[in-house]
């Protein structure tokens, strides 16, 4: 599943995100969700969310369902 839209991620999801300065090598994170910052229903870039472990990137993946 894609990131892109807002209403299928929530606290707690699996993901992986790729944070701003690894967009050009496209360098995944892996984590779980702990607030979800965008704001709008779809982002054709991925929803911004920030992970339990603080860091910031826009859903690239959703790995499982919870």
């Amino acid at each position: 599943m894609d990131g892109t839209k807002r209403s299928a991620i929530k606290p707690g999801l699996r993901v992986n995100i790729v944070m701003k300065e690894d967009q050009r090598t496209g360098f995944l994170t892996e984590g779980y969700v702990q607030d979800i910052l965008t704001k709008s229903p779809n982002h054709p870039h991925g929803i911004k969310v920030r992970l339990e472990t603080g860091e910031v990137g826009r859903v690239q993946e959703i790995l499982e369902e919870d």
